[in-house]
Formats: structure tokens, C-alpha cells, sequence
């Protein structure tokens, strides 16, 4: 389906993918473990998470009203660069504060990388094939679940916390040979436009579509955000699960996903985005109320409940990031898959802020009350989701 040139395109925006996806990752799988040395609250842990998508919103905002003026390549190596420099400095971080201040730093660069990714493969995939390509390139979800994850959470046991975050860096760093010498340059298709810094944003505002993928993105974001972050911490502190047991989450749900992933996205190509995002989303549901209610239960009960989890969140996912680059024009694609990405994280941060406030941790026992309701919250969130898929639809081709 796929030449060789293309396969190794989607190979690498795989490979950056997958050190995005390690580095945000990781601060779920790590929560008990930084709450427990720096002796901070639920609340505080969900600043953590939600520093890396403030920030990243703020930056997928601002980088909106240029990411069309400026070839595509160089885009992603300056944040790339951005990227790798911040996640270095986590692995020095100190202190909580310091490693706040480095967790915003990573979200200002890593931010931006998925929706220059998305772009990149956007430009080189007819919509057509897009939802196979996605698919291909999300494996990158997987592979950091069942490799960078439970690598990540061995170094953080044997080392420090420290370590993983020094293991990304380096991971990053390496990248850089194969994003310069084999990702295609990219025509500026703004390149002799006059149209004022607020045009991408004007244009967004007057589409109905656009809106309504920006929305769309609004519910689905939150409701996947408001149970992630606390998915580790929880089984960790009410469902009983080891700590050392904790990569067996990410290992299995992995694999499900690394299997299901592609297949996904042909079926999203062939059967139809909006319907494949309905079931996924539907699907989604059991996982999140069984999730969210778990007391002390049996390990492998916990890993078929997560990979459930997994799976359905890739059947979220796949069909829905197809149908969002589809909904702009070539011409302004960058600058909206930016607002996208803007979205996503405000979103991603709004959630685990929501969920740090309504979870309280029992300094005594651990324990982790209410999640309960922050499942009943992501639940609705998914429902809306589906309630306005159908408003986002695929812009015309200039004949």
C-alpha cells in the first residue's frame, strides 16, 4: 500500500513520536513515586501533568498564526531541538519547582511536535490513505507503552527518577540524523501571501467546521484527561496493584494497541472515520467506569481492565485525528492542526486539573478517593464527543 520512501517517512515521525509520547507518559507511571519523595499532594501531581499541556497549548496557540509561513522541516527540527534540550533539563531537575519549571519548557516545544507530524503526514498522504498512515505512525503510542514506559519505570526503580528523563534526551538527540537527511522539505504554500498575522485565526472562526473540530477535540481531550493521569496512582493506592507491577500495564495494554493499531486505521479508511470513532468511543466506556471503581482486585483482572482501556483509546484516536486533518485546507493545515494541538493540551491540562481537584489522597493510608466521579465526568465528556462527530466534515478539494 505503501511505498518504501513512505514507509520510512512514517518510520521516523513514528520514532519522534514515540520520544514525545515516552516523555509525557512517563509523569503518569511515575506519580507514586514523586508523591511519595517530594511529599506532595494529588493536587500538586496533577500540576505536574498539567504543566507539560498548559504549556503546550499556550505554544500550539501562538505557533498557529506562523506555521504555514515556514517550511515544515525546519519547523520540526527547531522544536525537536526545543524538545530534547527541556527533557534533558528534567533529568536535572532538583526539586519539585525546578522540574515544574522544566515540565513547562518540554510542553512549550513538545507541544508543537504533533501537530507539525501530523501535518508532515498530511501533506504526503492523500485523506484517502490517511487514516492508514495514522494508524501506522500511532504504533508509536504503543511501542512507547510496551518498550519506553516499562523501560523508563526500570531505570526510574534501579536509578532515580532522574534517569528517564536523561534516557529520552539521549534518545532525542540521536533523531536528529534521520529527521535532517530523510524527512522531505515541504513547499510554503503561504510563501508570497499578504495576508495578515490573523488570517489563520479569522478563517478558523468563520468555518463552522473548523469550529466544530476545535469543539469536538474540546470533549474528547477531556474525556481522556481527566482519568489518565491518575490511572497509575489509583491502582497503585486503591486497587492494590504492586508498584514493580506497574510496566505490566504499559507492556500489555501496548501490545493490544500495537496490533489493533493499523488495523484500525485501514478499517477507518474503509468503513468510515465517523463510525469507527463512534464505536471506539462507545467501547471506551467500560474501561473508564471499571477503572474508576476498582478497589483491591486481582492483577490479572487489573491488565485485561487497562488493555480494554488501551485499545478503546486507539479506537478513539486514530479515526478522529484523520478527520481533523481533513477538515482544512492544504493552504492552512499547519496553522490548524496547531490550534488542534492548542486544544488538545489546554484540554489535556483542564482534565488532570479537574481531576487533581476532585481526588483526595488520604495522607495515612494513600488512598485515592473520588475517582469515582471523575469517571462519571470523563464519561459525559465522551458522550458530547460523539454527539458532535458527525458536524466535522472533510474540506473540499480544489479542483
Amino acid at each position: 500500500m505503501f511505498s518504501r520512501q513512505e514507509k520510512f517517512l512514517l518510520f521516523i515521525i513514528a520514532a519522534i513520536q514515540f520520544a514525545h509520547i515516552v516523555d509525557f507518559m512517563i509523569m503518569m507511571p511515575l506519580g507514586p513515586q514523586l508523591i511519595r519523595i517530594f511529599s506532595i499532594s494529588a493536587q500538586e501531581f496533577s500540576f505536574l501533568v498539567a504543566s507539560y499541556t498548559l504549556f503546550a497549548g499556550i505554544s500550539g496557540f501562538v505557533s498557529s498564526f506562523f506555521m504555514d509561513r515556514f517550511e515544515r522541516k525546519r519547523l520540526l527540527i527547531f522544536f525537536f531541538t526545543g524538545f530534547a534540550i527541556s527533557t534533558l533539563f528534567c533529568a536535572f531537575s532538583p526539586n519539585f519547582y525546578f522540574l515544574l519549571i522544566a515540565r513547562s519548557l518540554a510542553g512549550t516545544f513538545g507541544g508543537v511536535l504533533n501537530s507539525i507530524t501530523l501535518s508532515i503526514v498530511s501533506d504526503n498522504f492523500p485523506y484517502e490513505k490517511r487514516g492508514t498512515a495514522v494508524g501506522w505512525t500511532s504504533t508509536s503510542f504503543s511501542l512507547a507503552s510496551i518498550l519506553g514506559v516499562p523501560f523508563s519505570i526500570y531505570l526510574a526503580m534501579t536509578y532515580s527518577w532522574h534517569a528517564p528523563f536523561f534516557f529520552l534526551g539521549c534518545v532525542s538527540l540521536a533523531l536528529f540524523f534521520f529527521i535532517f537527511k530523510y524527512v522531505p522539505q515541504q513547499p510554503v504554500l503561504e510563501k508570497g501571501k499578504t495576508s495578515s498575522l490573523l488570517e489563520p485565526l479569522i478563517e478558523v472562526v468563520r468555518s463552522r467546521n473548523l469550529v466544530m473540530g476545535l469543539v469536538f477535540m474540546i470533549f474528547l481531550f477531556l474525556g481522556q484527561f481527566t482519568v489518565i493521569p491518575f490511572i497509575s496512582p489509583t491502582l497503585v493506592a486503591n486497587a492494590g496493584l504492586p508498584e514493580i507491577h506497574l510496566p505490566l500495564i504499559y507492556l500489555c495494554g501496548g501490545l493490544t494497541s500495537i496490533v489493533g493499531a493499523p488495523l484500525i486505521g485501514r478499517i477507518s479508511d474503509r468503513i468510515g472515520k465517523h463510525k469507527i470513532f463512534i464505536y471506539g468511543a462507545i467501547l471506551s466506556l467500560i474501561p473508564i467506569f471499571l477503572l474508576t471503581h476498582l478497589g483491591p482486585t486481582d492483577v490479572p483482572l487489573i491488565l485485561a481492565i487497562s488493555s480494554l482501556f488501551f485499545i478503546s483509546m486507539s479506537m478513539r484516536m486514530i479515526p478522529a485525528m484523520a478527520l481533523i486533518s481533513g477538515a482544512p485546507t492544504a493552504e492552512r493545515r499547519g496553522s490548524y492542526m496547531s490550534l488542534v494541538s492548542s486544544v488538545q493540551s489546554l484540554s489535556s491540562a483542564a482534565g488532570s486539573s479537574l481531576a487533581g481537584y476532585i481526588v483526595i489522597r488520604d495522607t495515612t493510608t494513600g488512598h485515592m478517593a473520588n475517582f469515582e466521579t471523575v469517571g462519571y465526568v470523563a464519561i459525559v465528556f465522551t458522550i458530547l464527543a460523539i454527539t458532535v462527530v458527525h458536524q466535522v466534515k472533510h474540506a473540499p478539494t480544489p479542483s
